[in-house]
């Protein structure tokens, strides 16, 4: 077992993934910036080093300061959590010529799967289905003649990176130039790279993710799915495990998500997601090469504790599961609220948090750094807290939900709590019938 973890990340994750460690009998070092010098994983951590300003390029994705606060503190691995640095295979790269674990896949992996364009390819040759698109766009007259072929509407994506960054749908032809250069531009400063493909447009979409686990030496297993249709400009506000879809297309699903990682050797914990249209077929979107934010929603229905697992992997473990071990145990929400004003086109809301009271009681789970008198920084993401249900069945776990947000408090900053409340009562999001479009058309409304 590894000895001792430099958390290199912030908020909730780094604090999941302190106490994950801590219950492993892991010494922990959290890295954190100066305008997370009292953040509760800092205050929590065995250790703690500061690795900069508070600006994300001088700090969490400073490289150089983070190795070395590996090094100087006598840690052998480091878990980069979600976003920042986790999926860089520089940074993975740079872990492994240092002689330093990185809790993920190896960084040829990230390299090949996290260019969005060449996963594609890779899901292609594994026989995942892949939506009609393109390779990476040498120009714009590339990009119009491949949206010719594809036929409108189109969407661009960024070939280095996800989370909805560098993502423009295009309706028409006469929008595709402005979506070009605006995709560019945003995928560049975003990921340090201009590259953008193009893919055929799904008009009503559900977004499902299959959780994946593997070896490093090809056996792989999958801990079932998650629908995330719930977004807002391609971020994520609510999930929940399994999705609400037949059993029949979730094996499939599943099925092409273990096919995907097989095909790769794929070690430690991985996300392969999908587009599913309205006649039931399903179609690659991409690989997410970490931890997800969502992944309590699988924790809850499946009995695991996923992040020890990552950590359990990188010190040279084998899988504990195999696919007949695992199976689906009622149903999970999980809300992300954040320090945002709805009714304010979700402005960041920074500030002060002066009270704060979390829900409790059978099934409720709340994952938070926040605490009371805890200044929220605004320079980095506005996620405040997860609050996730679990119940028997999907109705169950919506009850559990909306009591348990009528609980909480957060008083001092403006959250989303009043948004996901509204999505509770909605009755289409009660009968499931939801898509990637179901949050826009609300707030229309």
């Amino acid at each position: 077992m590894i000895s001792k973890l430099l958390v290199a990340n912030r908020g909730e994750i780094a604090l999941r993934i302190l106490r994950a460690a801590r219950e492993l009998g892991v010494t922990t070092v959290v890295a954190y910036s100066e305008a997370d010098a009292s953040s509760l994983p800092v205050l929590l951590a065995d250790e703690a080093v500061c690795i900069g300003p508070p600006a994300a390029r001088d700090s969490y994705l400073n490289v150089h300061n983070l190795l070395a606060a590996a090094l100087v503190s006598g840690c052998e691995a480091i878990h980069p959590g979600y976003g920042f640095l986790a999926e860089n295979a520089e940074f993975a790269q740079m872990c492994e010529e240092h002689n330093l674990i990185f809790v993920g896949p190896r960084p040829d992996t990230i390299r090949r799967i996290g260019d969005k364009a060449s996963a594609r390819a890779l899901a292609d040759a594994a026989g995942v289905p892949i939506t009609p698109g393109s390779g990476p766009l040498e120009d714009l007259a590339t990009a119009h003649r491949f949206a010719a072929e594809v036929g409108y509407p189109v969407i661009l994506k960024a070939s280095a990176g996800g989370g909805g960054r560098g993502m423009r749908v295009v309706h028409a032809e006469d929008e595709l130039e402005r979506q070009y250069h605006a995709a560019r531009e945003e995928a560049r400063s975003a990921f340090g790279n201009a590259e953008v493909y193009l893919e055929a447009f799904l008009e009503e979409p559900r977004h499902v993710e299959v959780q994946v686990f593997g070896d490093g030496e090809g056996r792989v297993v999958h801990l079932f799915d998650r629908d995330c249709s719930l977004q807002r400009r391609y971020q994520k506000v609510l999930e929940e495990a399994p999705s609400p879809v037949g059993d029949a297309l979730r094996a499939r699903v599943a099925a092409s998500a273990v096919a995907l990682a097989e095909s790769l050797d794929y070690r430690g914990a991985g996300t392969v997601e999908f587009l599913v249209d309205a006649k039931g077929r399903h179609f690659f979107s991409e690989m997410n090469t970490r931890i997800q934010v969502e992944h309590p929603a699988t924790e809850l229905v499946t009995g695991t504790d996923l992040v020890a697992q990552q950590i359990r992997l990188a010190s040279g473990e084998g899988l504990p599961w195999r696919q007949a071990d695992l199976a689906v145990r009622g149903h999970a929400i999980e809300v992300r609220i954040n320090a945002e004003d709805p009714d304010r086109d979700f402005r960041p809301a920074a500030g002060v948090v002066r009270e704060v009271l979390w829900p409790g009681g059978p099934g409720v789970r709340v994952d938070s750094h926040v605490y009371a008198g805890y200044a929220i920084p605004p320079n980095y993401d506005s996620l405040v807290a997860k609050i996730l249900a679990w119940g028997p069945t999907r109705a169950d776990a919506i009850a559990r939900m909306r009591r348990a947000l009528r609980e909480t408090v957060i008083d001092g900053v403006t959250t989303t709590l009043p948004f996901h409340l509204r999505v509770l009562d909605d009755p289409a999001f009660q009968r499931g019938e939801v898509s990637t479009h179901f949050v826009p058309r609300m707030l229309a409304s």
